[in-house]
């Protein structure tokens, strides 16, 4: 399988992280690249999925970037690991349905490394964190599908600012809140990067 890990330090403004995922996207329809796993940070954004509505902004004075992921709107910026792909499921199941749910298994079974029981939710795309009674989105999931090339991707809570949630309904979703890893267990997440790297690849190859 020949997939080009790539892991930027720096963080990546959005819009040309999008534009790479693009490009990479239109190479690997013409067969001139490998497909893609890119791990990386961005400045604080706000983007918009093909379903988000203005009702999702409570700030209105926040700049959303409109994107063609699918999903609503989200917050990314400093603390939180962003993990985008190109994949090209001609090589696999044609099943988006299967592919969310390697991806759903890959962040469990990484979180777990680390002693973090979380959980997938049929009806709420994403993993979610269970913190006392009431239930915390840790993880979220968009993707775009081109020609059975999937790619954007989702993004893990790490040590980030949840401050810049209140201006927004995360996802569309108002009744759950948002925590990261470093509330939920405050230990070195450094390896963290790497964990998620090799069961994604496990879980790609099953």
């Amino acid at each position: 399988m020949n997939i080009e890990i790539k892991k930027s330090i720096k963080p990546i403004n959005y819009e040309n992280a999008i534009s790479f995922l693009e490009k990479r996207l239109k190479d690997i329809i013409d067969k001139k690249s490998n497909e893609l796993i890119w791990l990386l940070e961005h400045h604080d954004v706000f983007t918009g999925g093909k379903t988000y509505n203005q009702g999702d902004i409570l700030d209105k004075s926040i700049e959303v970037i409109q994107t063609n992921r699918g999903g609503k709107i989200t917050y990314h910026g400093p603390g939180q690991l962003v993990c985008y792909f190109v994949l090209d499921l001609k090589n696999r199941k044609k099943d988006i349905r299967q592919f969310i749910k390697i991806i759903e298994k890959t962040i469990i079974e990484t979180l777990d490394y680390f002693s973090i029981n979380v959980f997938a939710d049929n009806k709420n795309i994403g993993i979610w964190y269970k913190d006392k009674d009431e239930i915390k989105k840790v993880a979220a999931i968009g993707l775009r599908i081109s020609k059975w090339i999937v790619y954007h991707g989702f993004s893990i809570n790490i040590n980030n600012s949840l401050n810049k949630y209140k201006k927004i309904i995360p996802c569309g979703i108002a009744d759950r809140g948002i925590t990261n890893l470093k509330l939920i267990k405050d230990q070195n997440y450094e390896n963290l990067k790497n964990v998620l790297i090799d069961k994604f690849i496990i879980n790609l190859e099953n």
